[in-house]
């Protein structure tokens, strides 16, 4: 058994594909219509072979809410990982990266959380810093 596909909720999916080529530098992979919305996927270059990001639209009325109280808690909906986190902050802001807060320590972890500008909070992590 394998994971090739996980997905995120977007609140707007063609704010959400900018953001996570242009900022975060994925891939597009998939791009189909779908009625009002679109199977919209993404890969990392760096990332596992095979496995896809879907930019889910955040379309259902109790998703909506959870991911909003997620949201306003504080809490990530995701996490990514980096070999170089002060790398990839650095970078990030310079291309408006909204962060909440500085790369914090956590036993043998280094993180930080950013917004994705689509309503959701991510936490990229670099491990045995």
């Amino acid at each position: 058994m394998k994971i090739t596909l996980t997905s995120i909720p977007v609140n707007d999916q063609e704010q959400a594909i900018a953001f996570y080529t242009e900022k975060l530098g994925f891939v597009k992979k998939e791009d189909i219509a779908m009625g009002e919305h679109r199977w919209l996927t993404v890969t990392a270059p760096e990332g596992a072979s095979g496995v896809e990001l879907l930019l889910e639209p955040l379309a259902f009325p109790p998703a909506q809410e959870y991911y909003k109280a997620l949201y306003e808690a504080g809490i990530p909906a995701a996490q990514f990982e980096t070999d170089e986190l002060d790398r990839e902050v650095e970078k990030m802001k310079t291309l408006g990266v909204v962060f909440r807060g500085e790369p914090q320590e956590m036993d043998e972890v280094r993180y930080v959380i950013f917004e994705d500008s689509c309503g959701n909070l991510i936490c990229l992590t670099q491990k045995g810093s």
